[in-house]
């Protein structure tokens, strides 16, 4: 099981805590106490197990048309990591997901500032 609660820090603010709000066969949720950022995480099987770790950002920010009047907004960011049932170990799976993570993170990031900007 995963820790909880989980910790995220999405910059300028200061590390937050998602405690635990819920638990199924194959998934659990954190979230903050005001519910702006949720974490969902869940495995599903079939011909090929998926796994899905899920992060909600919402906020409330002055409409562009209107703003005097606020308007909720989220997004969300998720990784999926699809395998056969047999053929990968849990080391192989994590050797390619190190992979992926240092290559969108070398220059500072560099790699998912063009992806988030729509560069193929």
């Amino acid at each position: 099981m995963i820790a909880d609660p989980q910790s995220i820090t999405i910059a300028p603010a200061s590390a937050l805590s998602l405690p635990r709000v819920s638990s199924g066969v194959d998934s659990g949720r954190f979230s903050s106490a005001d519910n702006s950022v949720v974490e969902t995480i869940s495995s599903s099987y079939g011909k090929r197990t998926r796994r899905t770790w899920r992060v909600v950002h919402s906020k409330v920010v002055p409409d562009p048309l209107f703003p005097a009047q606020n308007v909720p907004y989220s997004m969300t960011f998720y990784v999926v990591a699809d395998v056969p049932r047999v053929g990968y170990t849990v080391a192989e799976q994590k050797a390619v997901v190190d992979g992926f993570i240092s290559q969108l993170n070398a220059s500072s990031g560099l790699l998912i500032t063009k992806f988030l900007g729509g560069e193929n």
